[in-house]
């Protein structure tokens, strides 16, 4: 059965590091990217704030999308976060 996924940006602080990543469960994903068994980039640069998300019905569409958005420049990463979110909130509350 195939099960859908999201493309996520974590973040240290507001136009700091940034994370991109991809994920069939978007809630147990931020809980250890946020108390670090996520290890790895994420921990090292304190990217522990879920700024922008997307949910795909497929995680093989969800997958490819990451792999583009990984190759854009940064600015084009900060404006798709700050068109979804202006203030760089933290929209993790409602998964978590």
């Amino acid at each position: 059965m195939n099960k859908g996924g999201f493309v996520y940006i974590m973040a240290s602080a507001r136009n700091g590091t940034i994370y991109i990543g991809v994920t069939s469960d978007l809630a147990n994903r931020v809980i250890r990217h946020r108390d670090g068994t996520f290890g790895g980039f994420t921990a090292r640069y304190g990217c522990k704030t879920l700024v922008w998300f997307e949910q795909h019905a497929e995680i093989e569409t969800a997958i490819r999308r990451e792999k583009q958005m990984k190759e854009w420049r940064r600015e084009w990463k900060l404006r798709v976060i700050e068109e979804m979110n202006p203030d760089w909130d933290d929209l993790s509350l409602p998964f978590t």
